[in-house]
């Protein structure tokens, strides 16, 4: 994946890391992104705002809206960038489960 801008980088702040999960909330200025990074463990995502996401991935990338108090799930072993493509901050929930 190549990086075509620089860009801010999203926050993370890790609110819970036990022996069950681990729960990370991000938090994302207009344009800022996570750096491109492997799962290493399967999570579920919960918006804790409207979210309008740049999804980059090998080869590709796609655009993902997903509404504040939605969630989904991706399994371990997934390897992406996130963006922010919106105008307003966003952030969201991440939980991995161990």
């Amino acid at each position: 994946m190549t990086r075509y801008r620089a860009r801010p980088p999203a926050i993370a702040t890790t609110l819970l890391d036990d022996a069950v999960v681990r729960i990370v909330r991000w938090d994302f200025e207009p344009g800022a992104d996570t750096g491109v990074h492997t799962h290493g463990l399967g999570y579920v995502v919960v918006p804790m705002t409207d979210c309008q996401f740049l999804i980059e991935e090998a080869g590709s990338e796609r655009r993902v809206a997903i509404e504040k108090g939605a969630a989904y799930r991706r399994d371990a072993g997934t390897e992406h960038n996130v963006v922010n493509d919106g105008t307003q901050p966003m952030s969201f929930i991440e939980i991995e489960y161990k």
